[in-house]
Order: C-alpha cells, then structure tokens, then sequence
C-alpha cells in the first residue's frame, strides 16, 4: 500500500468522545480515519439527559476537578455552538427530610464559583409561595433554590463535530464495522466491513483510538482478540417523555427519597424531558430498552412533585442508553465516576490509546487530553484549537439567536416563524446552504409531515450522513415526535430510493 493511503490516526466510534478527538485531531493537520457500525450518536451520545452542567451532585462524590472541568466547559461550549447549546435556569426545590438548605446553598456557591462563569446569572433563592415555579408543583414547598446550566442537543453536537472533522479533511463512515485490526509492524492494518453497501475496505493507520463507548471492551476482545478485558462499568439511563407539565421556561431538579435526582426539562417547545434512572447494565447496549420498573420510578418521583401525576397513560416517547462509565469499583451505579481515563499501549510498535468513561459536557477537554497522548507519539503538529472555534453554523454570538432567526426571516420571508426558529436551531448559519436559492415553500419540495420538506432531508443526507428515517427523524431532528407511523415509512422509502439513484424519488 502506497504512503499516501497510511493514516495517522484511525479511530472506532462516532459517539461523542469519537468525534471530538476526529474534529480537533483534523484541525492540527494528522489524517484520520473514523469508523462507526451505525449511525453517528446511535449509542450513549443520544440517549443523554441532553446538559451541559457541572453536575451539582457530583459534589458528593468529592468530584471537584470533574465538577470545575465540567462547569469551565459550559461557557465554552456554549459559544461554540449557540445554536444548539442555550442557557437554562434549573429550580430546586427544597423538601423536608432530604438534603438541608444550607447543603444546598453551600453546593450552589461553589457551583457558582469555581468554574470561572462570566454570561451565565448566578443562583437565587426563591419563594415559592410567590413564585410562578410553584404553580405546577404541590403545595409542599416554600422554598428553592434557582441555578443556571446549559441544555445542549446532544446527538446534533456529535454530527456537527463530525461534520467539522471531515471539512477539516477527516474520513467519516458510517455503517462501518470494523471486523478486525492488528499490528502489522509499526502499523496497524485493519478490515472496515460496509455494513450498507457491502464489501471490506483495507485501512492502515499508524495509531489506533478505541473511542467505542460502551463496545470499549468489545473492541478490545473481538476485533483485537484481547481476552478477559474488563475496564468500564456499564450503567442504563432511561428517560421518559410526555406532554408538557408546566409553560414555565425553567426545567426543576428534583432530589428523590433515595438519594438520587431526576430532572423535568422542557423539551421540544410542546414536552417535558424526565429523567434519568441509574441501573448496571450487562446486555448489549445497542438493545437498551427502558423497564417497567424504570417507568414506574421516574413517574412516581415526578409526582411526588408535581400536582398533577405523571402517569403511564401520558408517555408519548421513551429512550434509554448505556453509558460507559470507567469501573472504579464504585458499590452503586449513580456512584460510580463520570470522570474520564485515557491508556495508551504502546509495548509492541503500533500504539494503541483506549478512551473510558467520560460525559459528554468534557468531550472536548477529553479531546484535547487525547492529542496530549498522541503528540509524543506521533510528532507535534498544529497547537489546541477547538475552544474558540465554532461547530458549523454556530458563527455567531452566545446571546444572537433571535436576531440570527430574524436575519433568516429577512432572506427568507416565506418561512413562518416556528419553521424559521425551528431550522435555525437545527443548523444555525448553514440553514442558508439547506435552503439554497428557495423563493418560496414549494421549493422546499415534498413535505412528510411536520414541516419537515424535502429539501431537509436532502441536506442531511448529503451533508450529515444521514441514511435512514430514523437517522433524520430521532437523532438530527427529533420530528419523530411527530410524525406518523404511516408518515416515517413514506419517508423511509424516500429516502432509500434516494440512496439508490432513482429519478423518481422527488414524485414519490
């Protein structure tokens, strides 16, 4: 094979952390090679609690670096990609019996200050007998505690730091297995099976990255036959989704008799996001269903606070998703560290540097550790970049949504504003290239429902790697709320006459 096809880096997994390390790794000027077995954040990066936060709770756990990272990040993120990363006020309200006021109080100043916040507001005490938090909660509570964190679109996030990585000349496939890799000399020479298409492509990289989340250990032990590997505990979060509860703007934190927290979140303009539980998992993480035991906890402790119950009868969507946390012997799952571990092996030429663990508000920071690791192995190229760079369309300020939606309804008058609000969070500045030279709505082609056109579609494919219903549907766009059955399938089958050339598609 000739000294051009050999790349630096070649990395498994197109979570998160994946993508992360690709984008800033292809930004300093290594080659890399990425492969994914499904789609871009079908596995832990899409199944999250969708925060950007330090993880208030944490604190007990005496996770201070992870915390201070973590809050550090926020701001970070957040005017890297204002599109899909935006400020939100979180209200906790304080219950007798659980944890004291002044604990409280004493997190919150820390959370306040040792993360270098400057744009997000600080924590305020409220009354809840005045406030307008209380209105859909009993009337138990007299006071709480209100704090900033960021809410992030979480399976976007990953597509776009994919979408970066291969602008900055990165290989991104997707449905791509890798079958087998192993060192041939100081190479690796490894068998990517196209899992679309067919067929076997030869790859060879002079380092290899195990970013496989969850699969970190399968890797390990099928596609590079070590055996008796054991180095993440695996913990399922499920989440439930109903109709809204409340109109307030604020999502609640709400502590639990058992210890533990879940979050109500609204979610997708007309929903609330509740969730997450923590139970070790050891099943196949592609197979992560949420339980009956699951739905019954997260309904009952919502409503142990709301007013009205969260019932079965309400769930309009559930997800669930492994996370792959780095196994510190920890006796209970919510316990176990969300920090980060990177090894590299380097004993016999190729090397080799296993991500495990990590959260997704510290995959750039992860990131930026990776390349630590892989400089003095691969020689120094470009310095670090990603802080102050923007993910694709995220080219404007922190606090410019509105205007950025008010200059796309200036070039594009036809859209109506939920569309306009609605595309602009989607892609942010690239909803130009999406929308083109469209005059009008028709030109915006079939639609499936939902307001999701044709010309939507077509950008996700061509752009986003986008190959099935699904992949536009639940992790680039989230309509799958929305549309029907009947409606997902018709876009299915468009979609895959699409792939497969045919001119009839567009009259379907």
């Amino acid at each position: 094979m000739d000294q051009a096809a050999i790349h630096d880096i070649f990395i498994v997994g197109g979570g998160i952390n994946g993508c992360g390390i690709a984008r800033d790794a292809a930004g300093r000027g290594y080659s890399v090679y990425l492969a994914e077995m499904n789609d871009l954040a079908s596995g832990t990066s899409s199944g999250s609690t969708k925060l950007i936060h330090g993880g208030l709770r944490y604190l007990e756990y005496y996770e201070f670096r992870l915390v201070r990272e973590s809050l550090m990040e926020r701001e970070v993120l957040w005017r890297m990609a204002p599109h899909i990363i935006w400020p939100m006020r979180f209200v906790l309200p304080h219950a007798d019996g659980l944890r004291p006021a002044w604990l409280l109080r004493l997190g919150l100043f820390l959370y306040d200050h040792i993360g270098g916040r400057k744009l997000l507001p600080a924590t305020r005490t409220l009354d809840m007998r005045r406030d307008a938090s209380a209105k859909p909660l009993k009337p138990l509570f007299s006071k709480a505690f209100e704090y900033s964190d960021c809410w992030v679109n979480d399976a976007r996030l990953v597509v776009l730091n994919a979408r970066d990585a291969a602008d900055h000349g990165a290989t991104i496939r997707t449905r791509a297995k890798v079958a087998s890799a192993r060192r041939d000399g100081d190479l690796w020479s490894i068998e990517v099976e196209d899992l679309l298409n067919g067929g076997i492509e030869q790859v060879k990289a002079r380092l290899l990255v195990n970013a496989a989340g969850p699969w970190v250990d399968h890797v390990l032990s099928a596609s590079l036959g070590l055996n008796d590997v054991h180095n993440v505990r695996l913990v399922k979060g499920s989440h439930i989704v109903v109709p809204k509860k409340f109109d307030d703007p604020r999502a609640y934190f709400f502590q639990n008799r058992d210890g533990r927290i879940i979050f109500a979140i609204p979610y997708e303009e007309d929903f609330t996001l509740i969730g997450t539980t923590d139970q070790d998992y050891d099943g196949d993480p592609a197979a992560s269903t949420i339980s009956d035991a699951e739905i019954a906890y997260l309904c009952d402790a919502a409503s142990e606070y709301f007013a009205k119950p969260v019932q079965r009868a309400d769930i309009v969507w559930t997800y669930s998703a492994v996370r792959p946390l780095y196994d510190d012997g920890a006796s209970k799952a919510q316990e176990a560290t969300r920090d980060y571990v990177l090894k590299v092996e380097d004993h016999s030429g190729a090397p080799l540097i296993n991500a495990f663990g990590g959260k997704i508000t510290t995959y750039r920071r992860l990131a930026e550790h990776m390349l630590e690791k892989i400089e003095p192995l691969l020689g120094a190229r470009g310095k670090s970049w990603t802080a102050g760079a923007p993910l694709p369309g995220g080219d404007f300020a922190p606090t410019g949504f509105e205007a950025e939606v008010s200059r796309l309804k200036g070039s594009y008058p036809f859209l109506d504003l939920k569309l306009a609000r609605r595309l602009t969070r989607l892609y942010g500045s690239k909803v130009r290239v999406l929308l083109g030279l469209a005059k009008s709505q028709a030109d915006l082609g079939r639609c499936f429902g939902a307001d999701l056109y044709e010309a939507e579609v077509r950008y996700l494919m061509a752009h986003e790697w986008a190959a099935t219903a699904d992949d536009v549907l639940w992790r680039r766009t989230k309509r799958g709320l929305r549309l029907t059955a009947q409606e997902a399938a018709e876009l299915d089958e468009f979609i895959a006459a699409v792939r497969a050339g045919r001119h009839d598609a567009a009259a379907e």
